[in-house]
């Protein structure tokens, strides 16, 4: 039986979140590995740079229950 991407996708989003979060990931992790590799090492240099960003002083932190206020706040 051949399955059409939407019925493929039908069937899909009406699974379980866990099983949709594991598919998703699965999916992901089939795709072009050297270019996963080149995503990876940009994450790494956004995450180095934010880092650095914090350690010099230019961006200052704030705690996690202020930040998740600010974001319940925002889409209430």
């Amino acid at each position: 039986m051949n399955m059409t991407i939407e019925q493929i996708a039908e069937q899909a989003l009406a699974l379980p979140i866990d099983a949709r979060m594991l598919l998703a990931d699965q999916l992901v992790e089939s795709l072009d590995p050297a270019e996963d590799a080149a995503i990876r090492q940009l994450w790494v240099s956004e995450s180095l740079r934010r880092r650095d960003e914090v350690r010099s002083g230019h961006v200052l932190t704030i705690p996690s229950d202020v930040a998740l206020d600010k974001i319940k706040r925002a889409f209430a």
